[in-house]
Formats: structure tokens, C-alpha cells, sequence
């Protein structure tokens, strides 16, 4: 499927995008080759293959939730680049 340049202008317009004519006719080229690849894979005979909304198998691998100690202060600030009064002091980001 061969795409024109005004559609590709058209797309970049709604994606807000400002391309120079070079890109326009380089992104023409692009897409449609990748617009082309989908029809090839349109082709593909998948009458056999059963619907899979994933690849892979689903399992958590989270660890279950529970209760444990949190860390101690000292330990928490140990790699702090600078700490004070037991909190982590960072630069201020708003001014007044």
C-alpha cells in the first residue's frame, strides 16, 4: 500500500509533528513499506491456532504480602549523600 505524501502530512498533523518535505517523503516510504509487511502477514493461514490474549503463560511472581520490620533509621540514611536530623536532606525545588 502505497501511501502519498499529503496522508503522511496528514498524520503528522495530528500527531503535531512538523516534518520538512525531505522527512514527508522519507516517512511516505517508510510506511507504506511497513503497511506492506502487514499484508504479507495478513496472509498467514492462523485457522488453526486458537485465540491468545498472551504468549507467554501468566503467574505471579510477586511475593505474597506480609508484615515485616522496617528498616532502622540509621540504615535507611547509611548511603544518604547528605542527611540531617534523621530525615534525607535534598535541595530545595521551589522557591518562595
Amino acid at each position: 500500500m502505497q501511501l502519498t505524501i499529503d496522508e503522511v502530512r496528514h498524520v503528522a498533523e495530528l500527531a503535531r509533528l512538523g516534518l520538512t518535505d525531505a522527512e514527508l517523503t522519507l516517512y511516505a516510504e517508510q510506511l507504506s513499506a511497513i503497511l506492506d509487511y502487514a499484508e504479507i502477514l495478513q496472509q498467514v493461514d492462523t485457522s488453526h491456532v486458537a485465540p491468545t490474549p498472551y504468549v507467554l503463560p501468566l503467574q505471579n511472581v510477586m511475593r505474597s504480602d506480609e508484615p515485616a520490620a522496617s528498616l532502622d533509621n540509621a540504615v535507611a540514611l547509611s548511603n544518604a549523600p547528605d542527611s540531617a536530623d534523621g530525615f534525607f536532606r535534598v535541595r530545595a525545588v521551589f522557591e518562595e
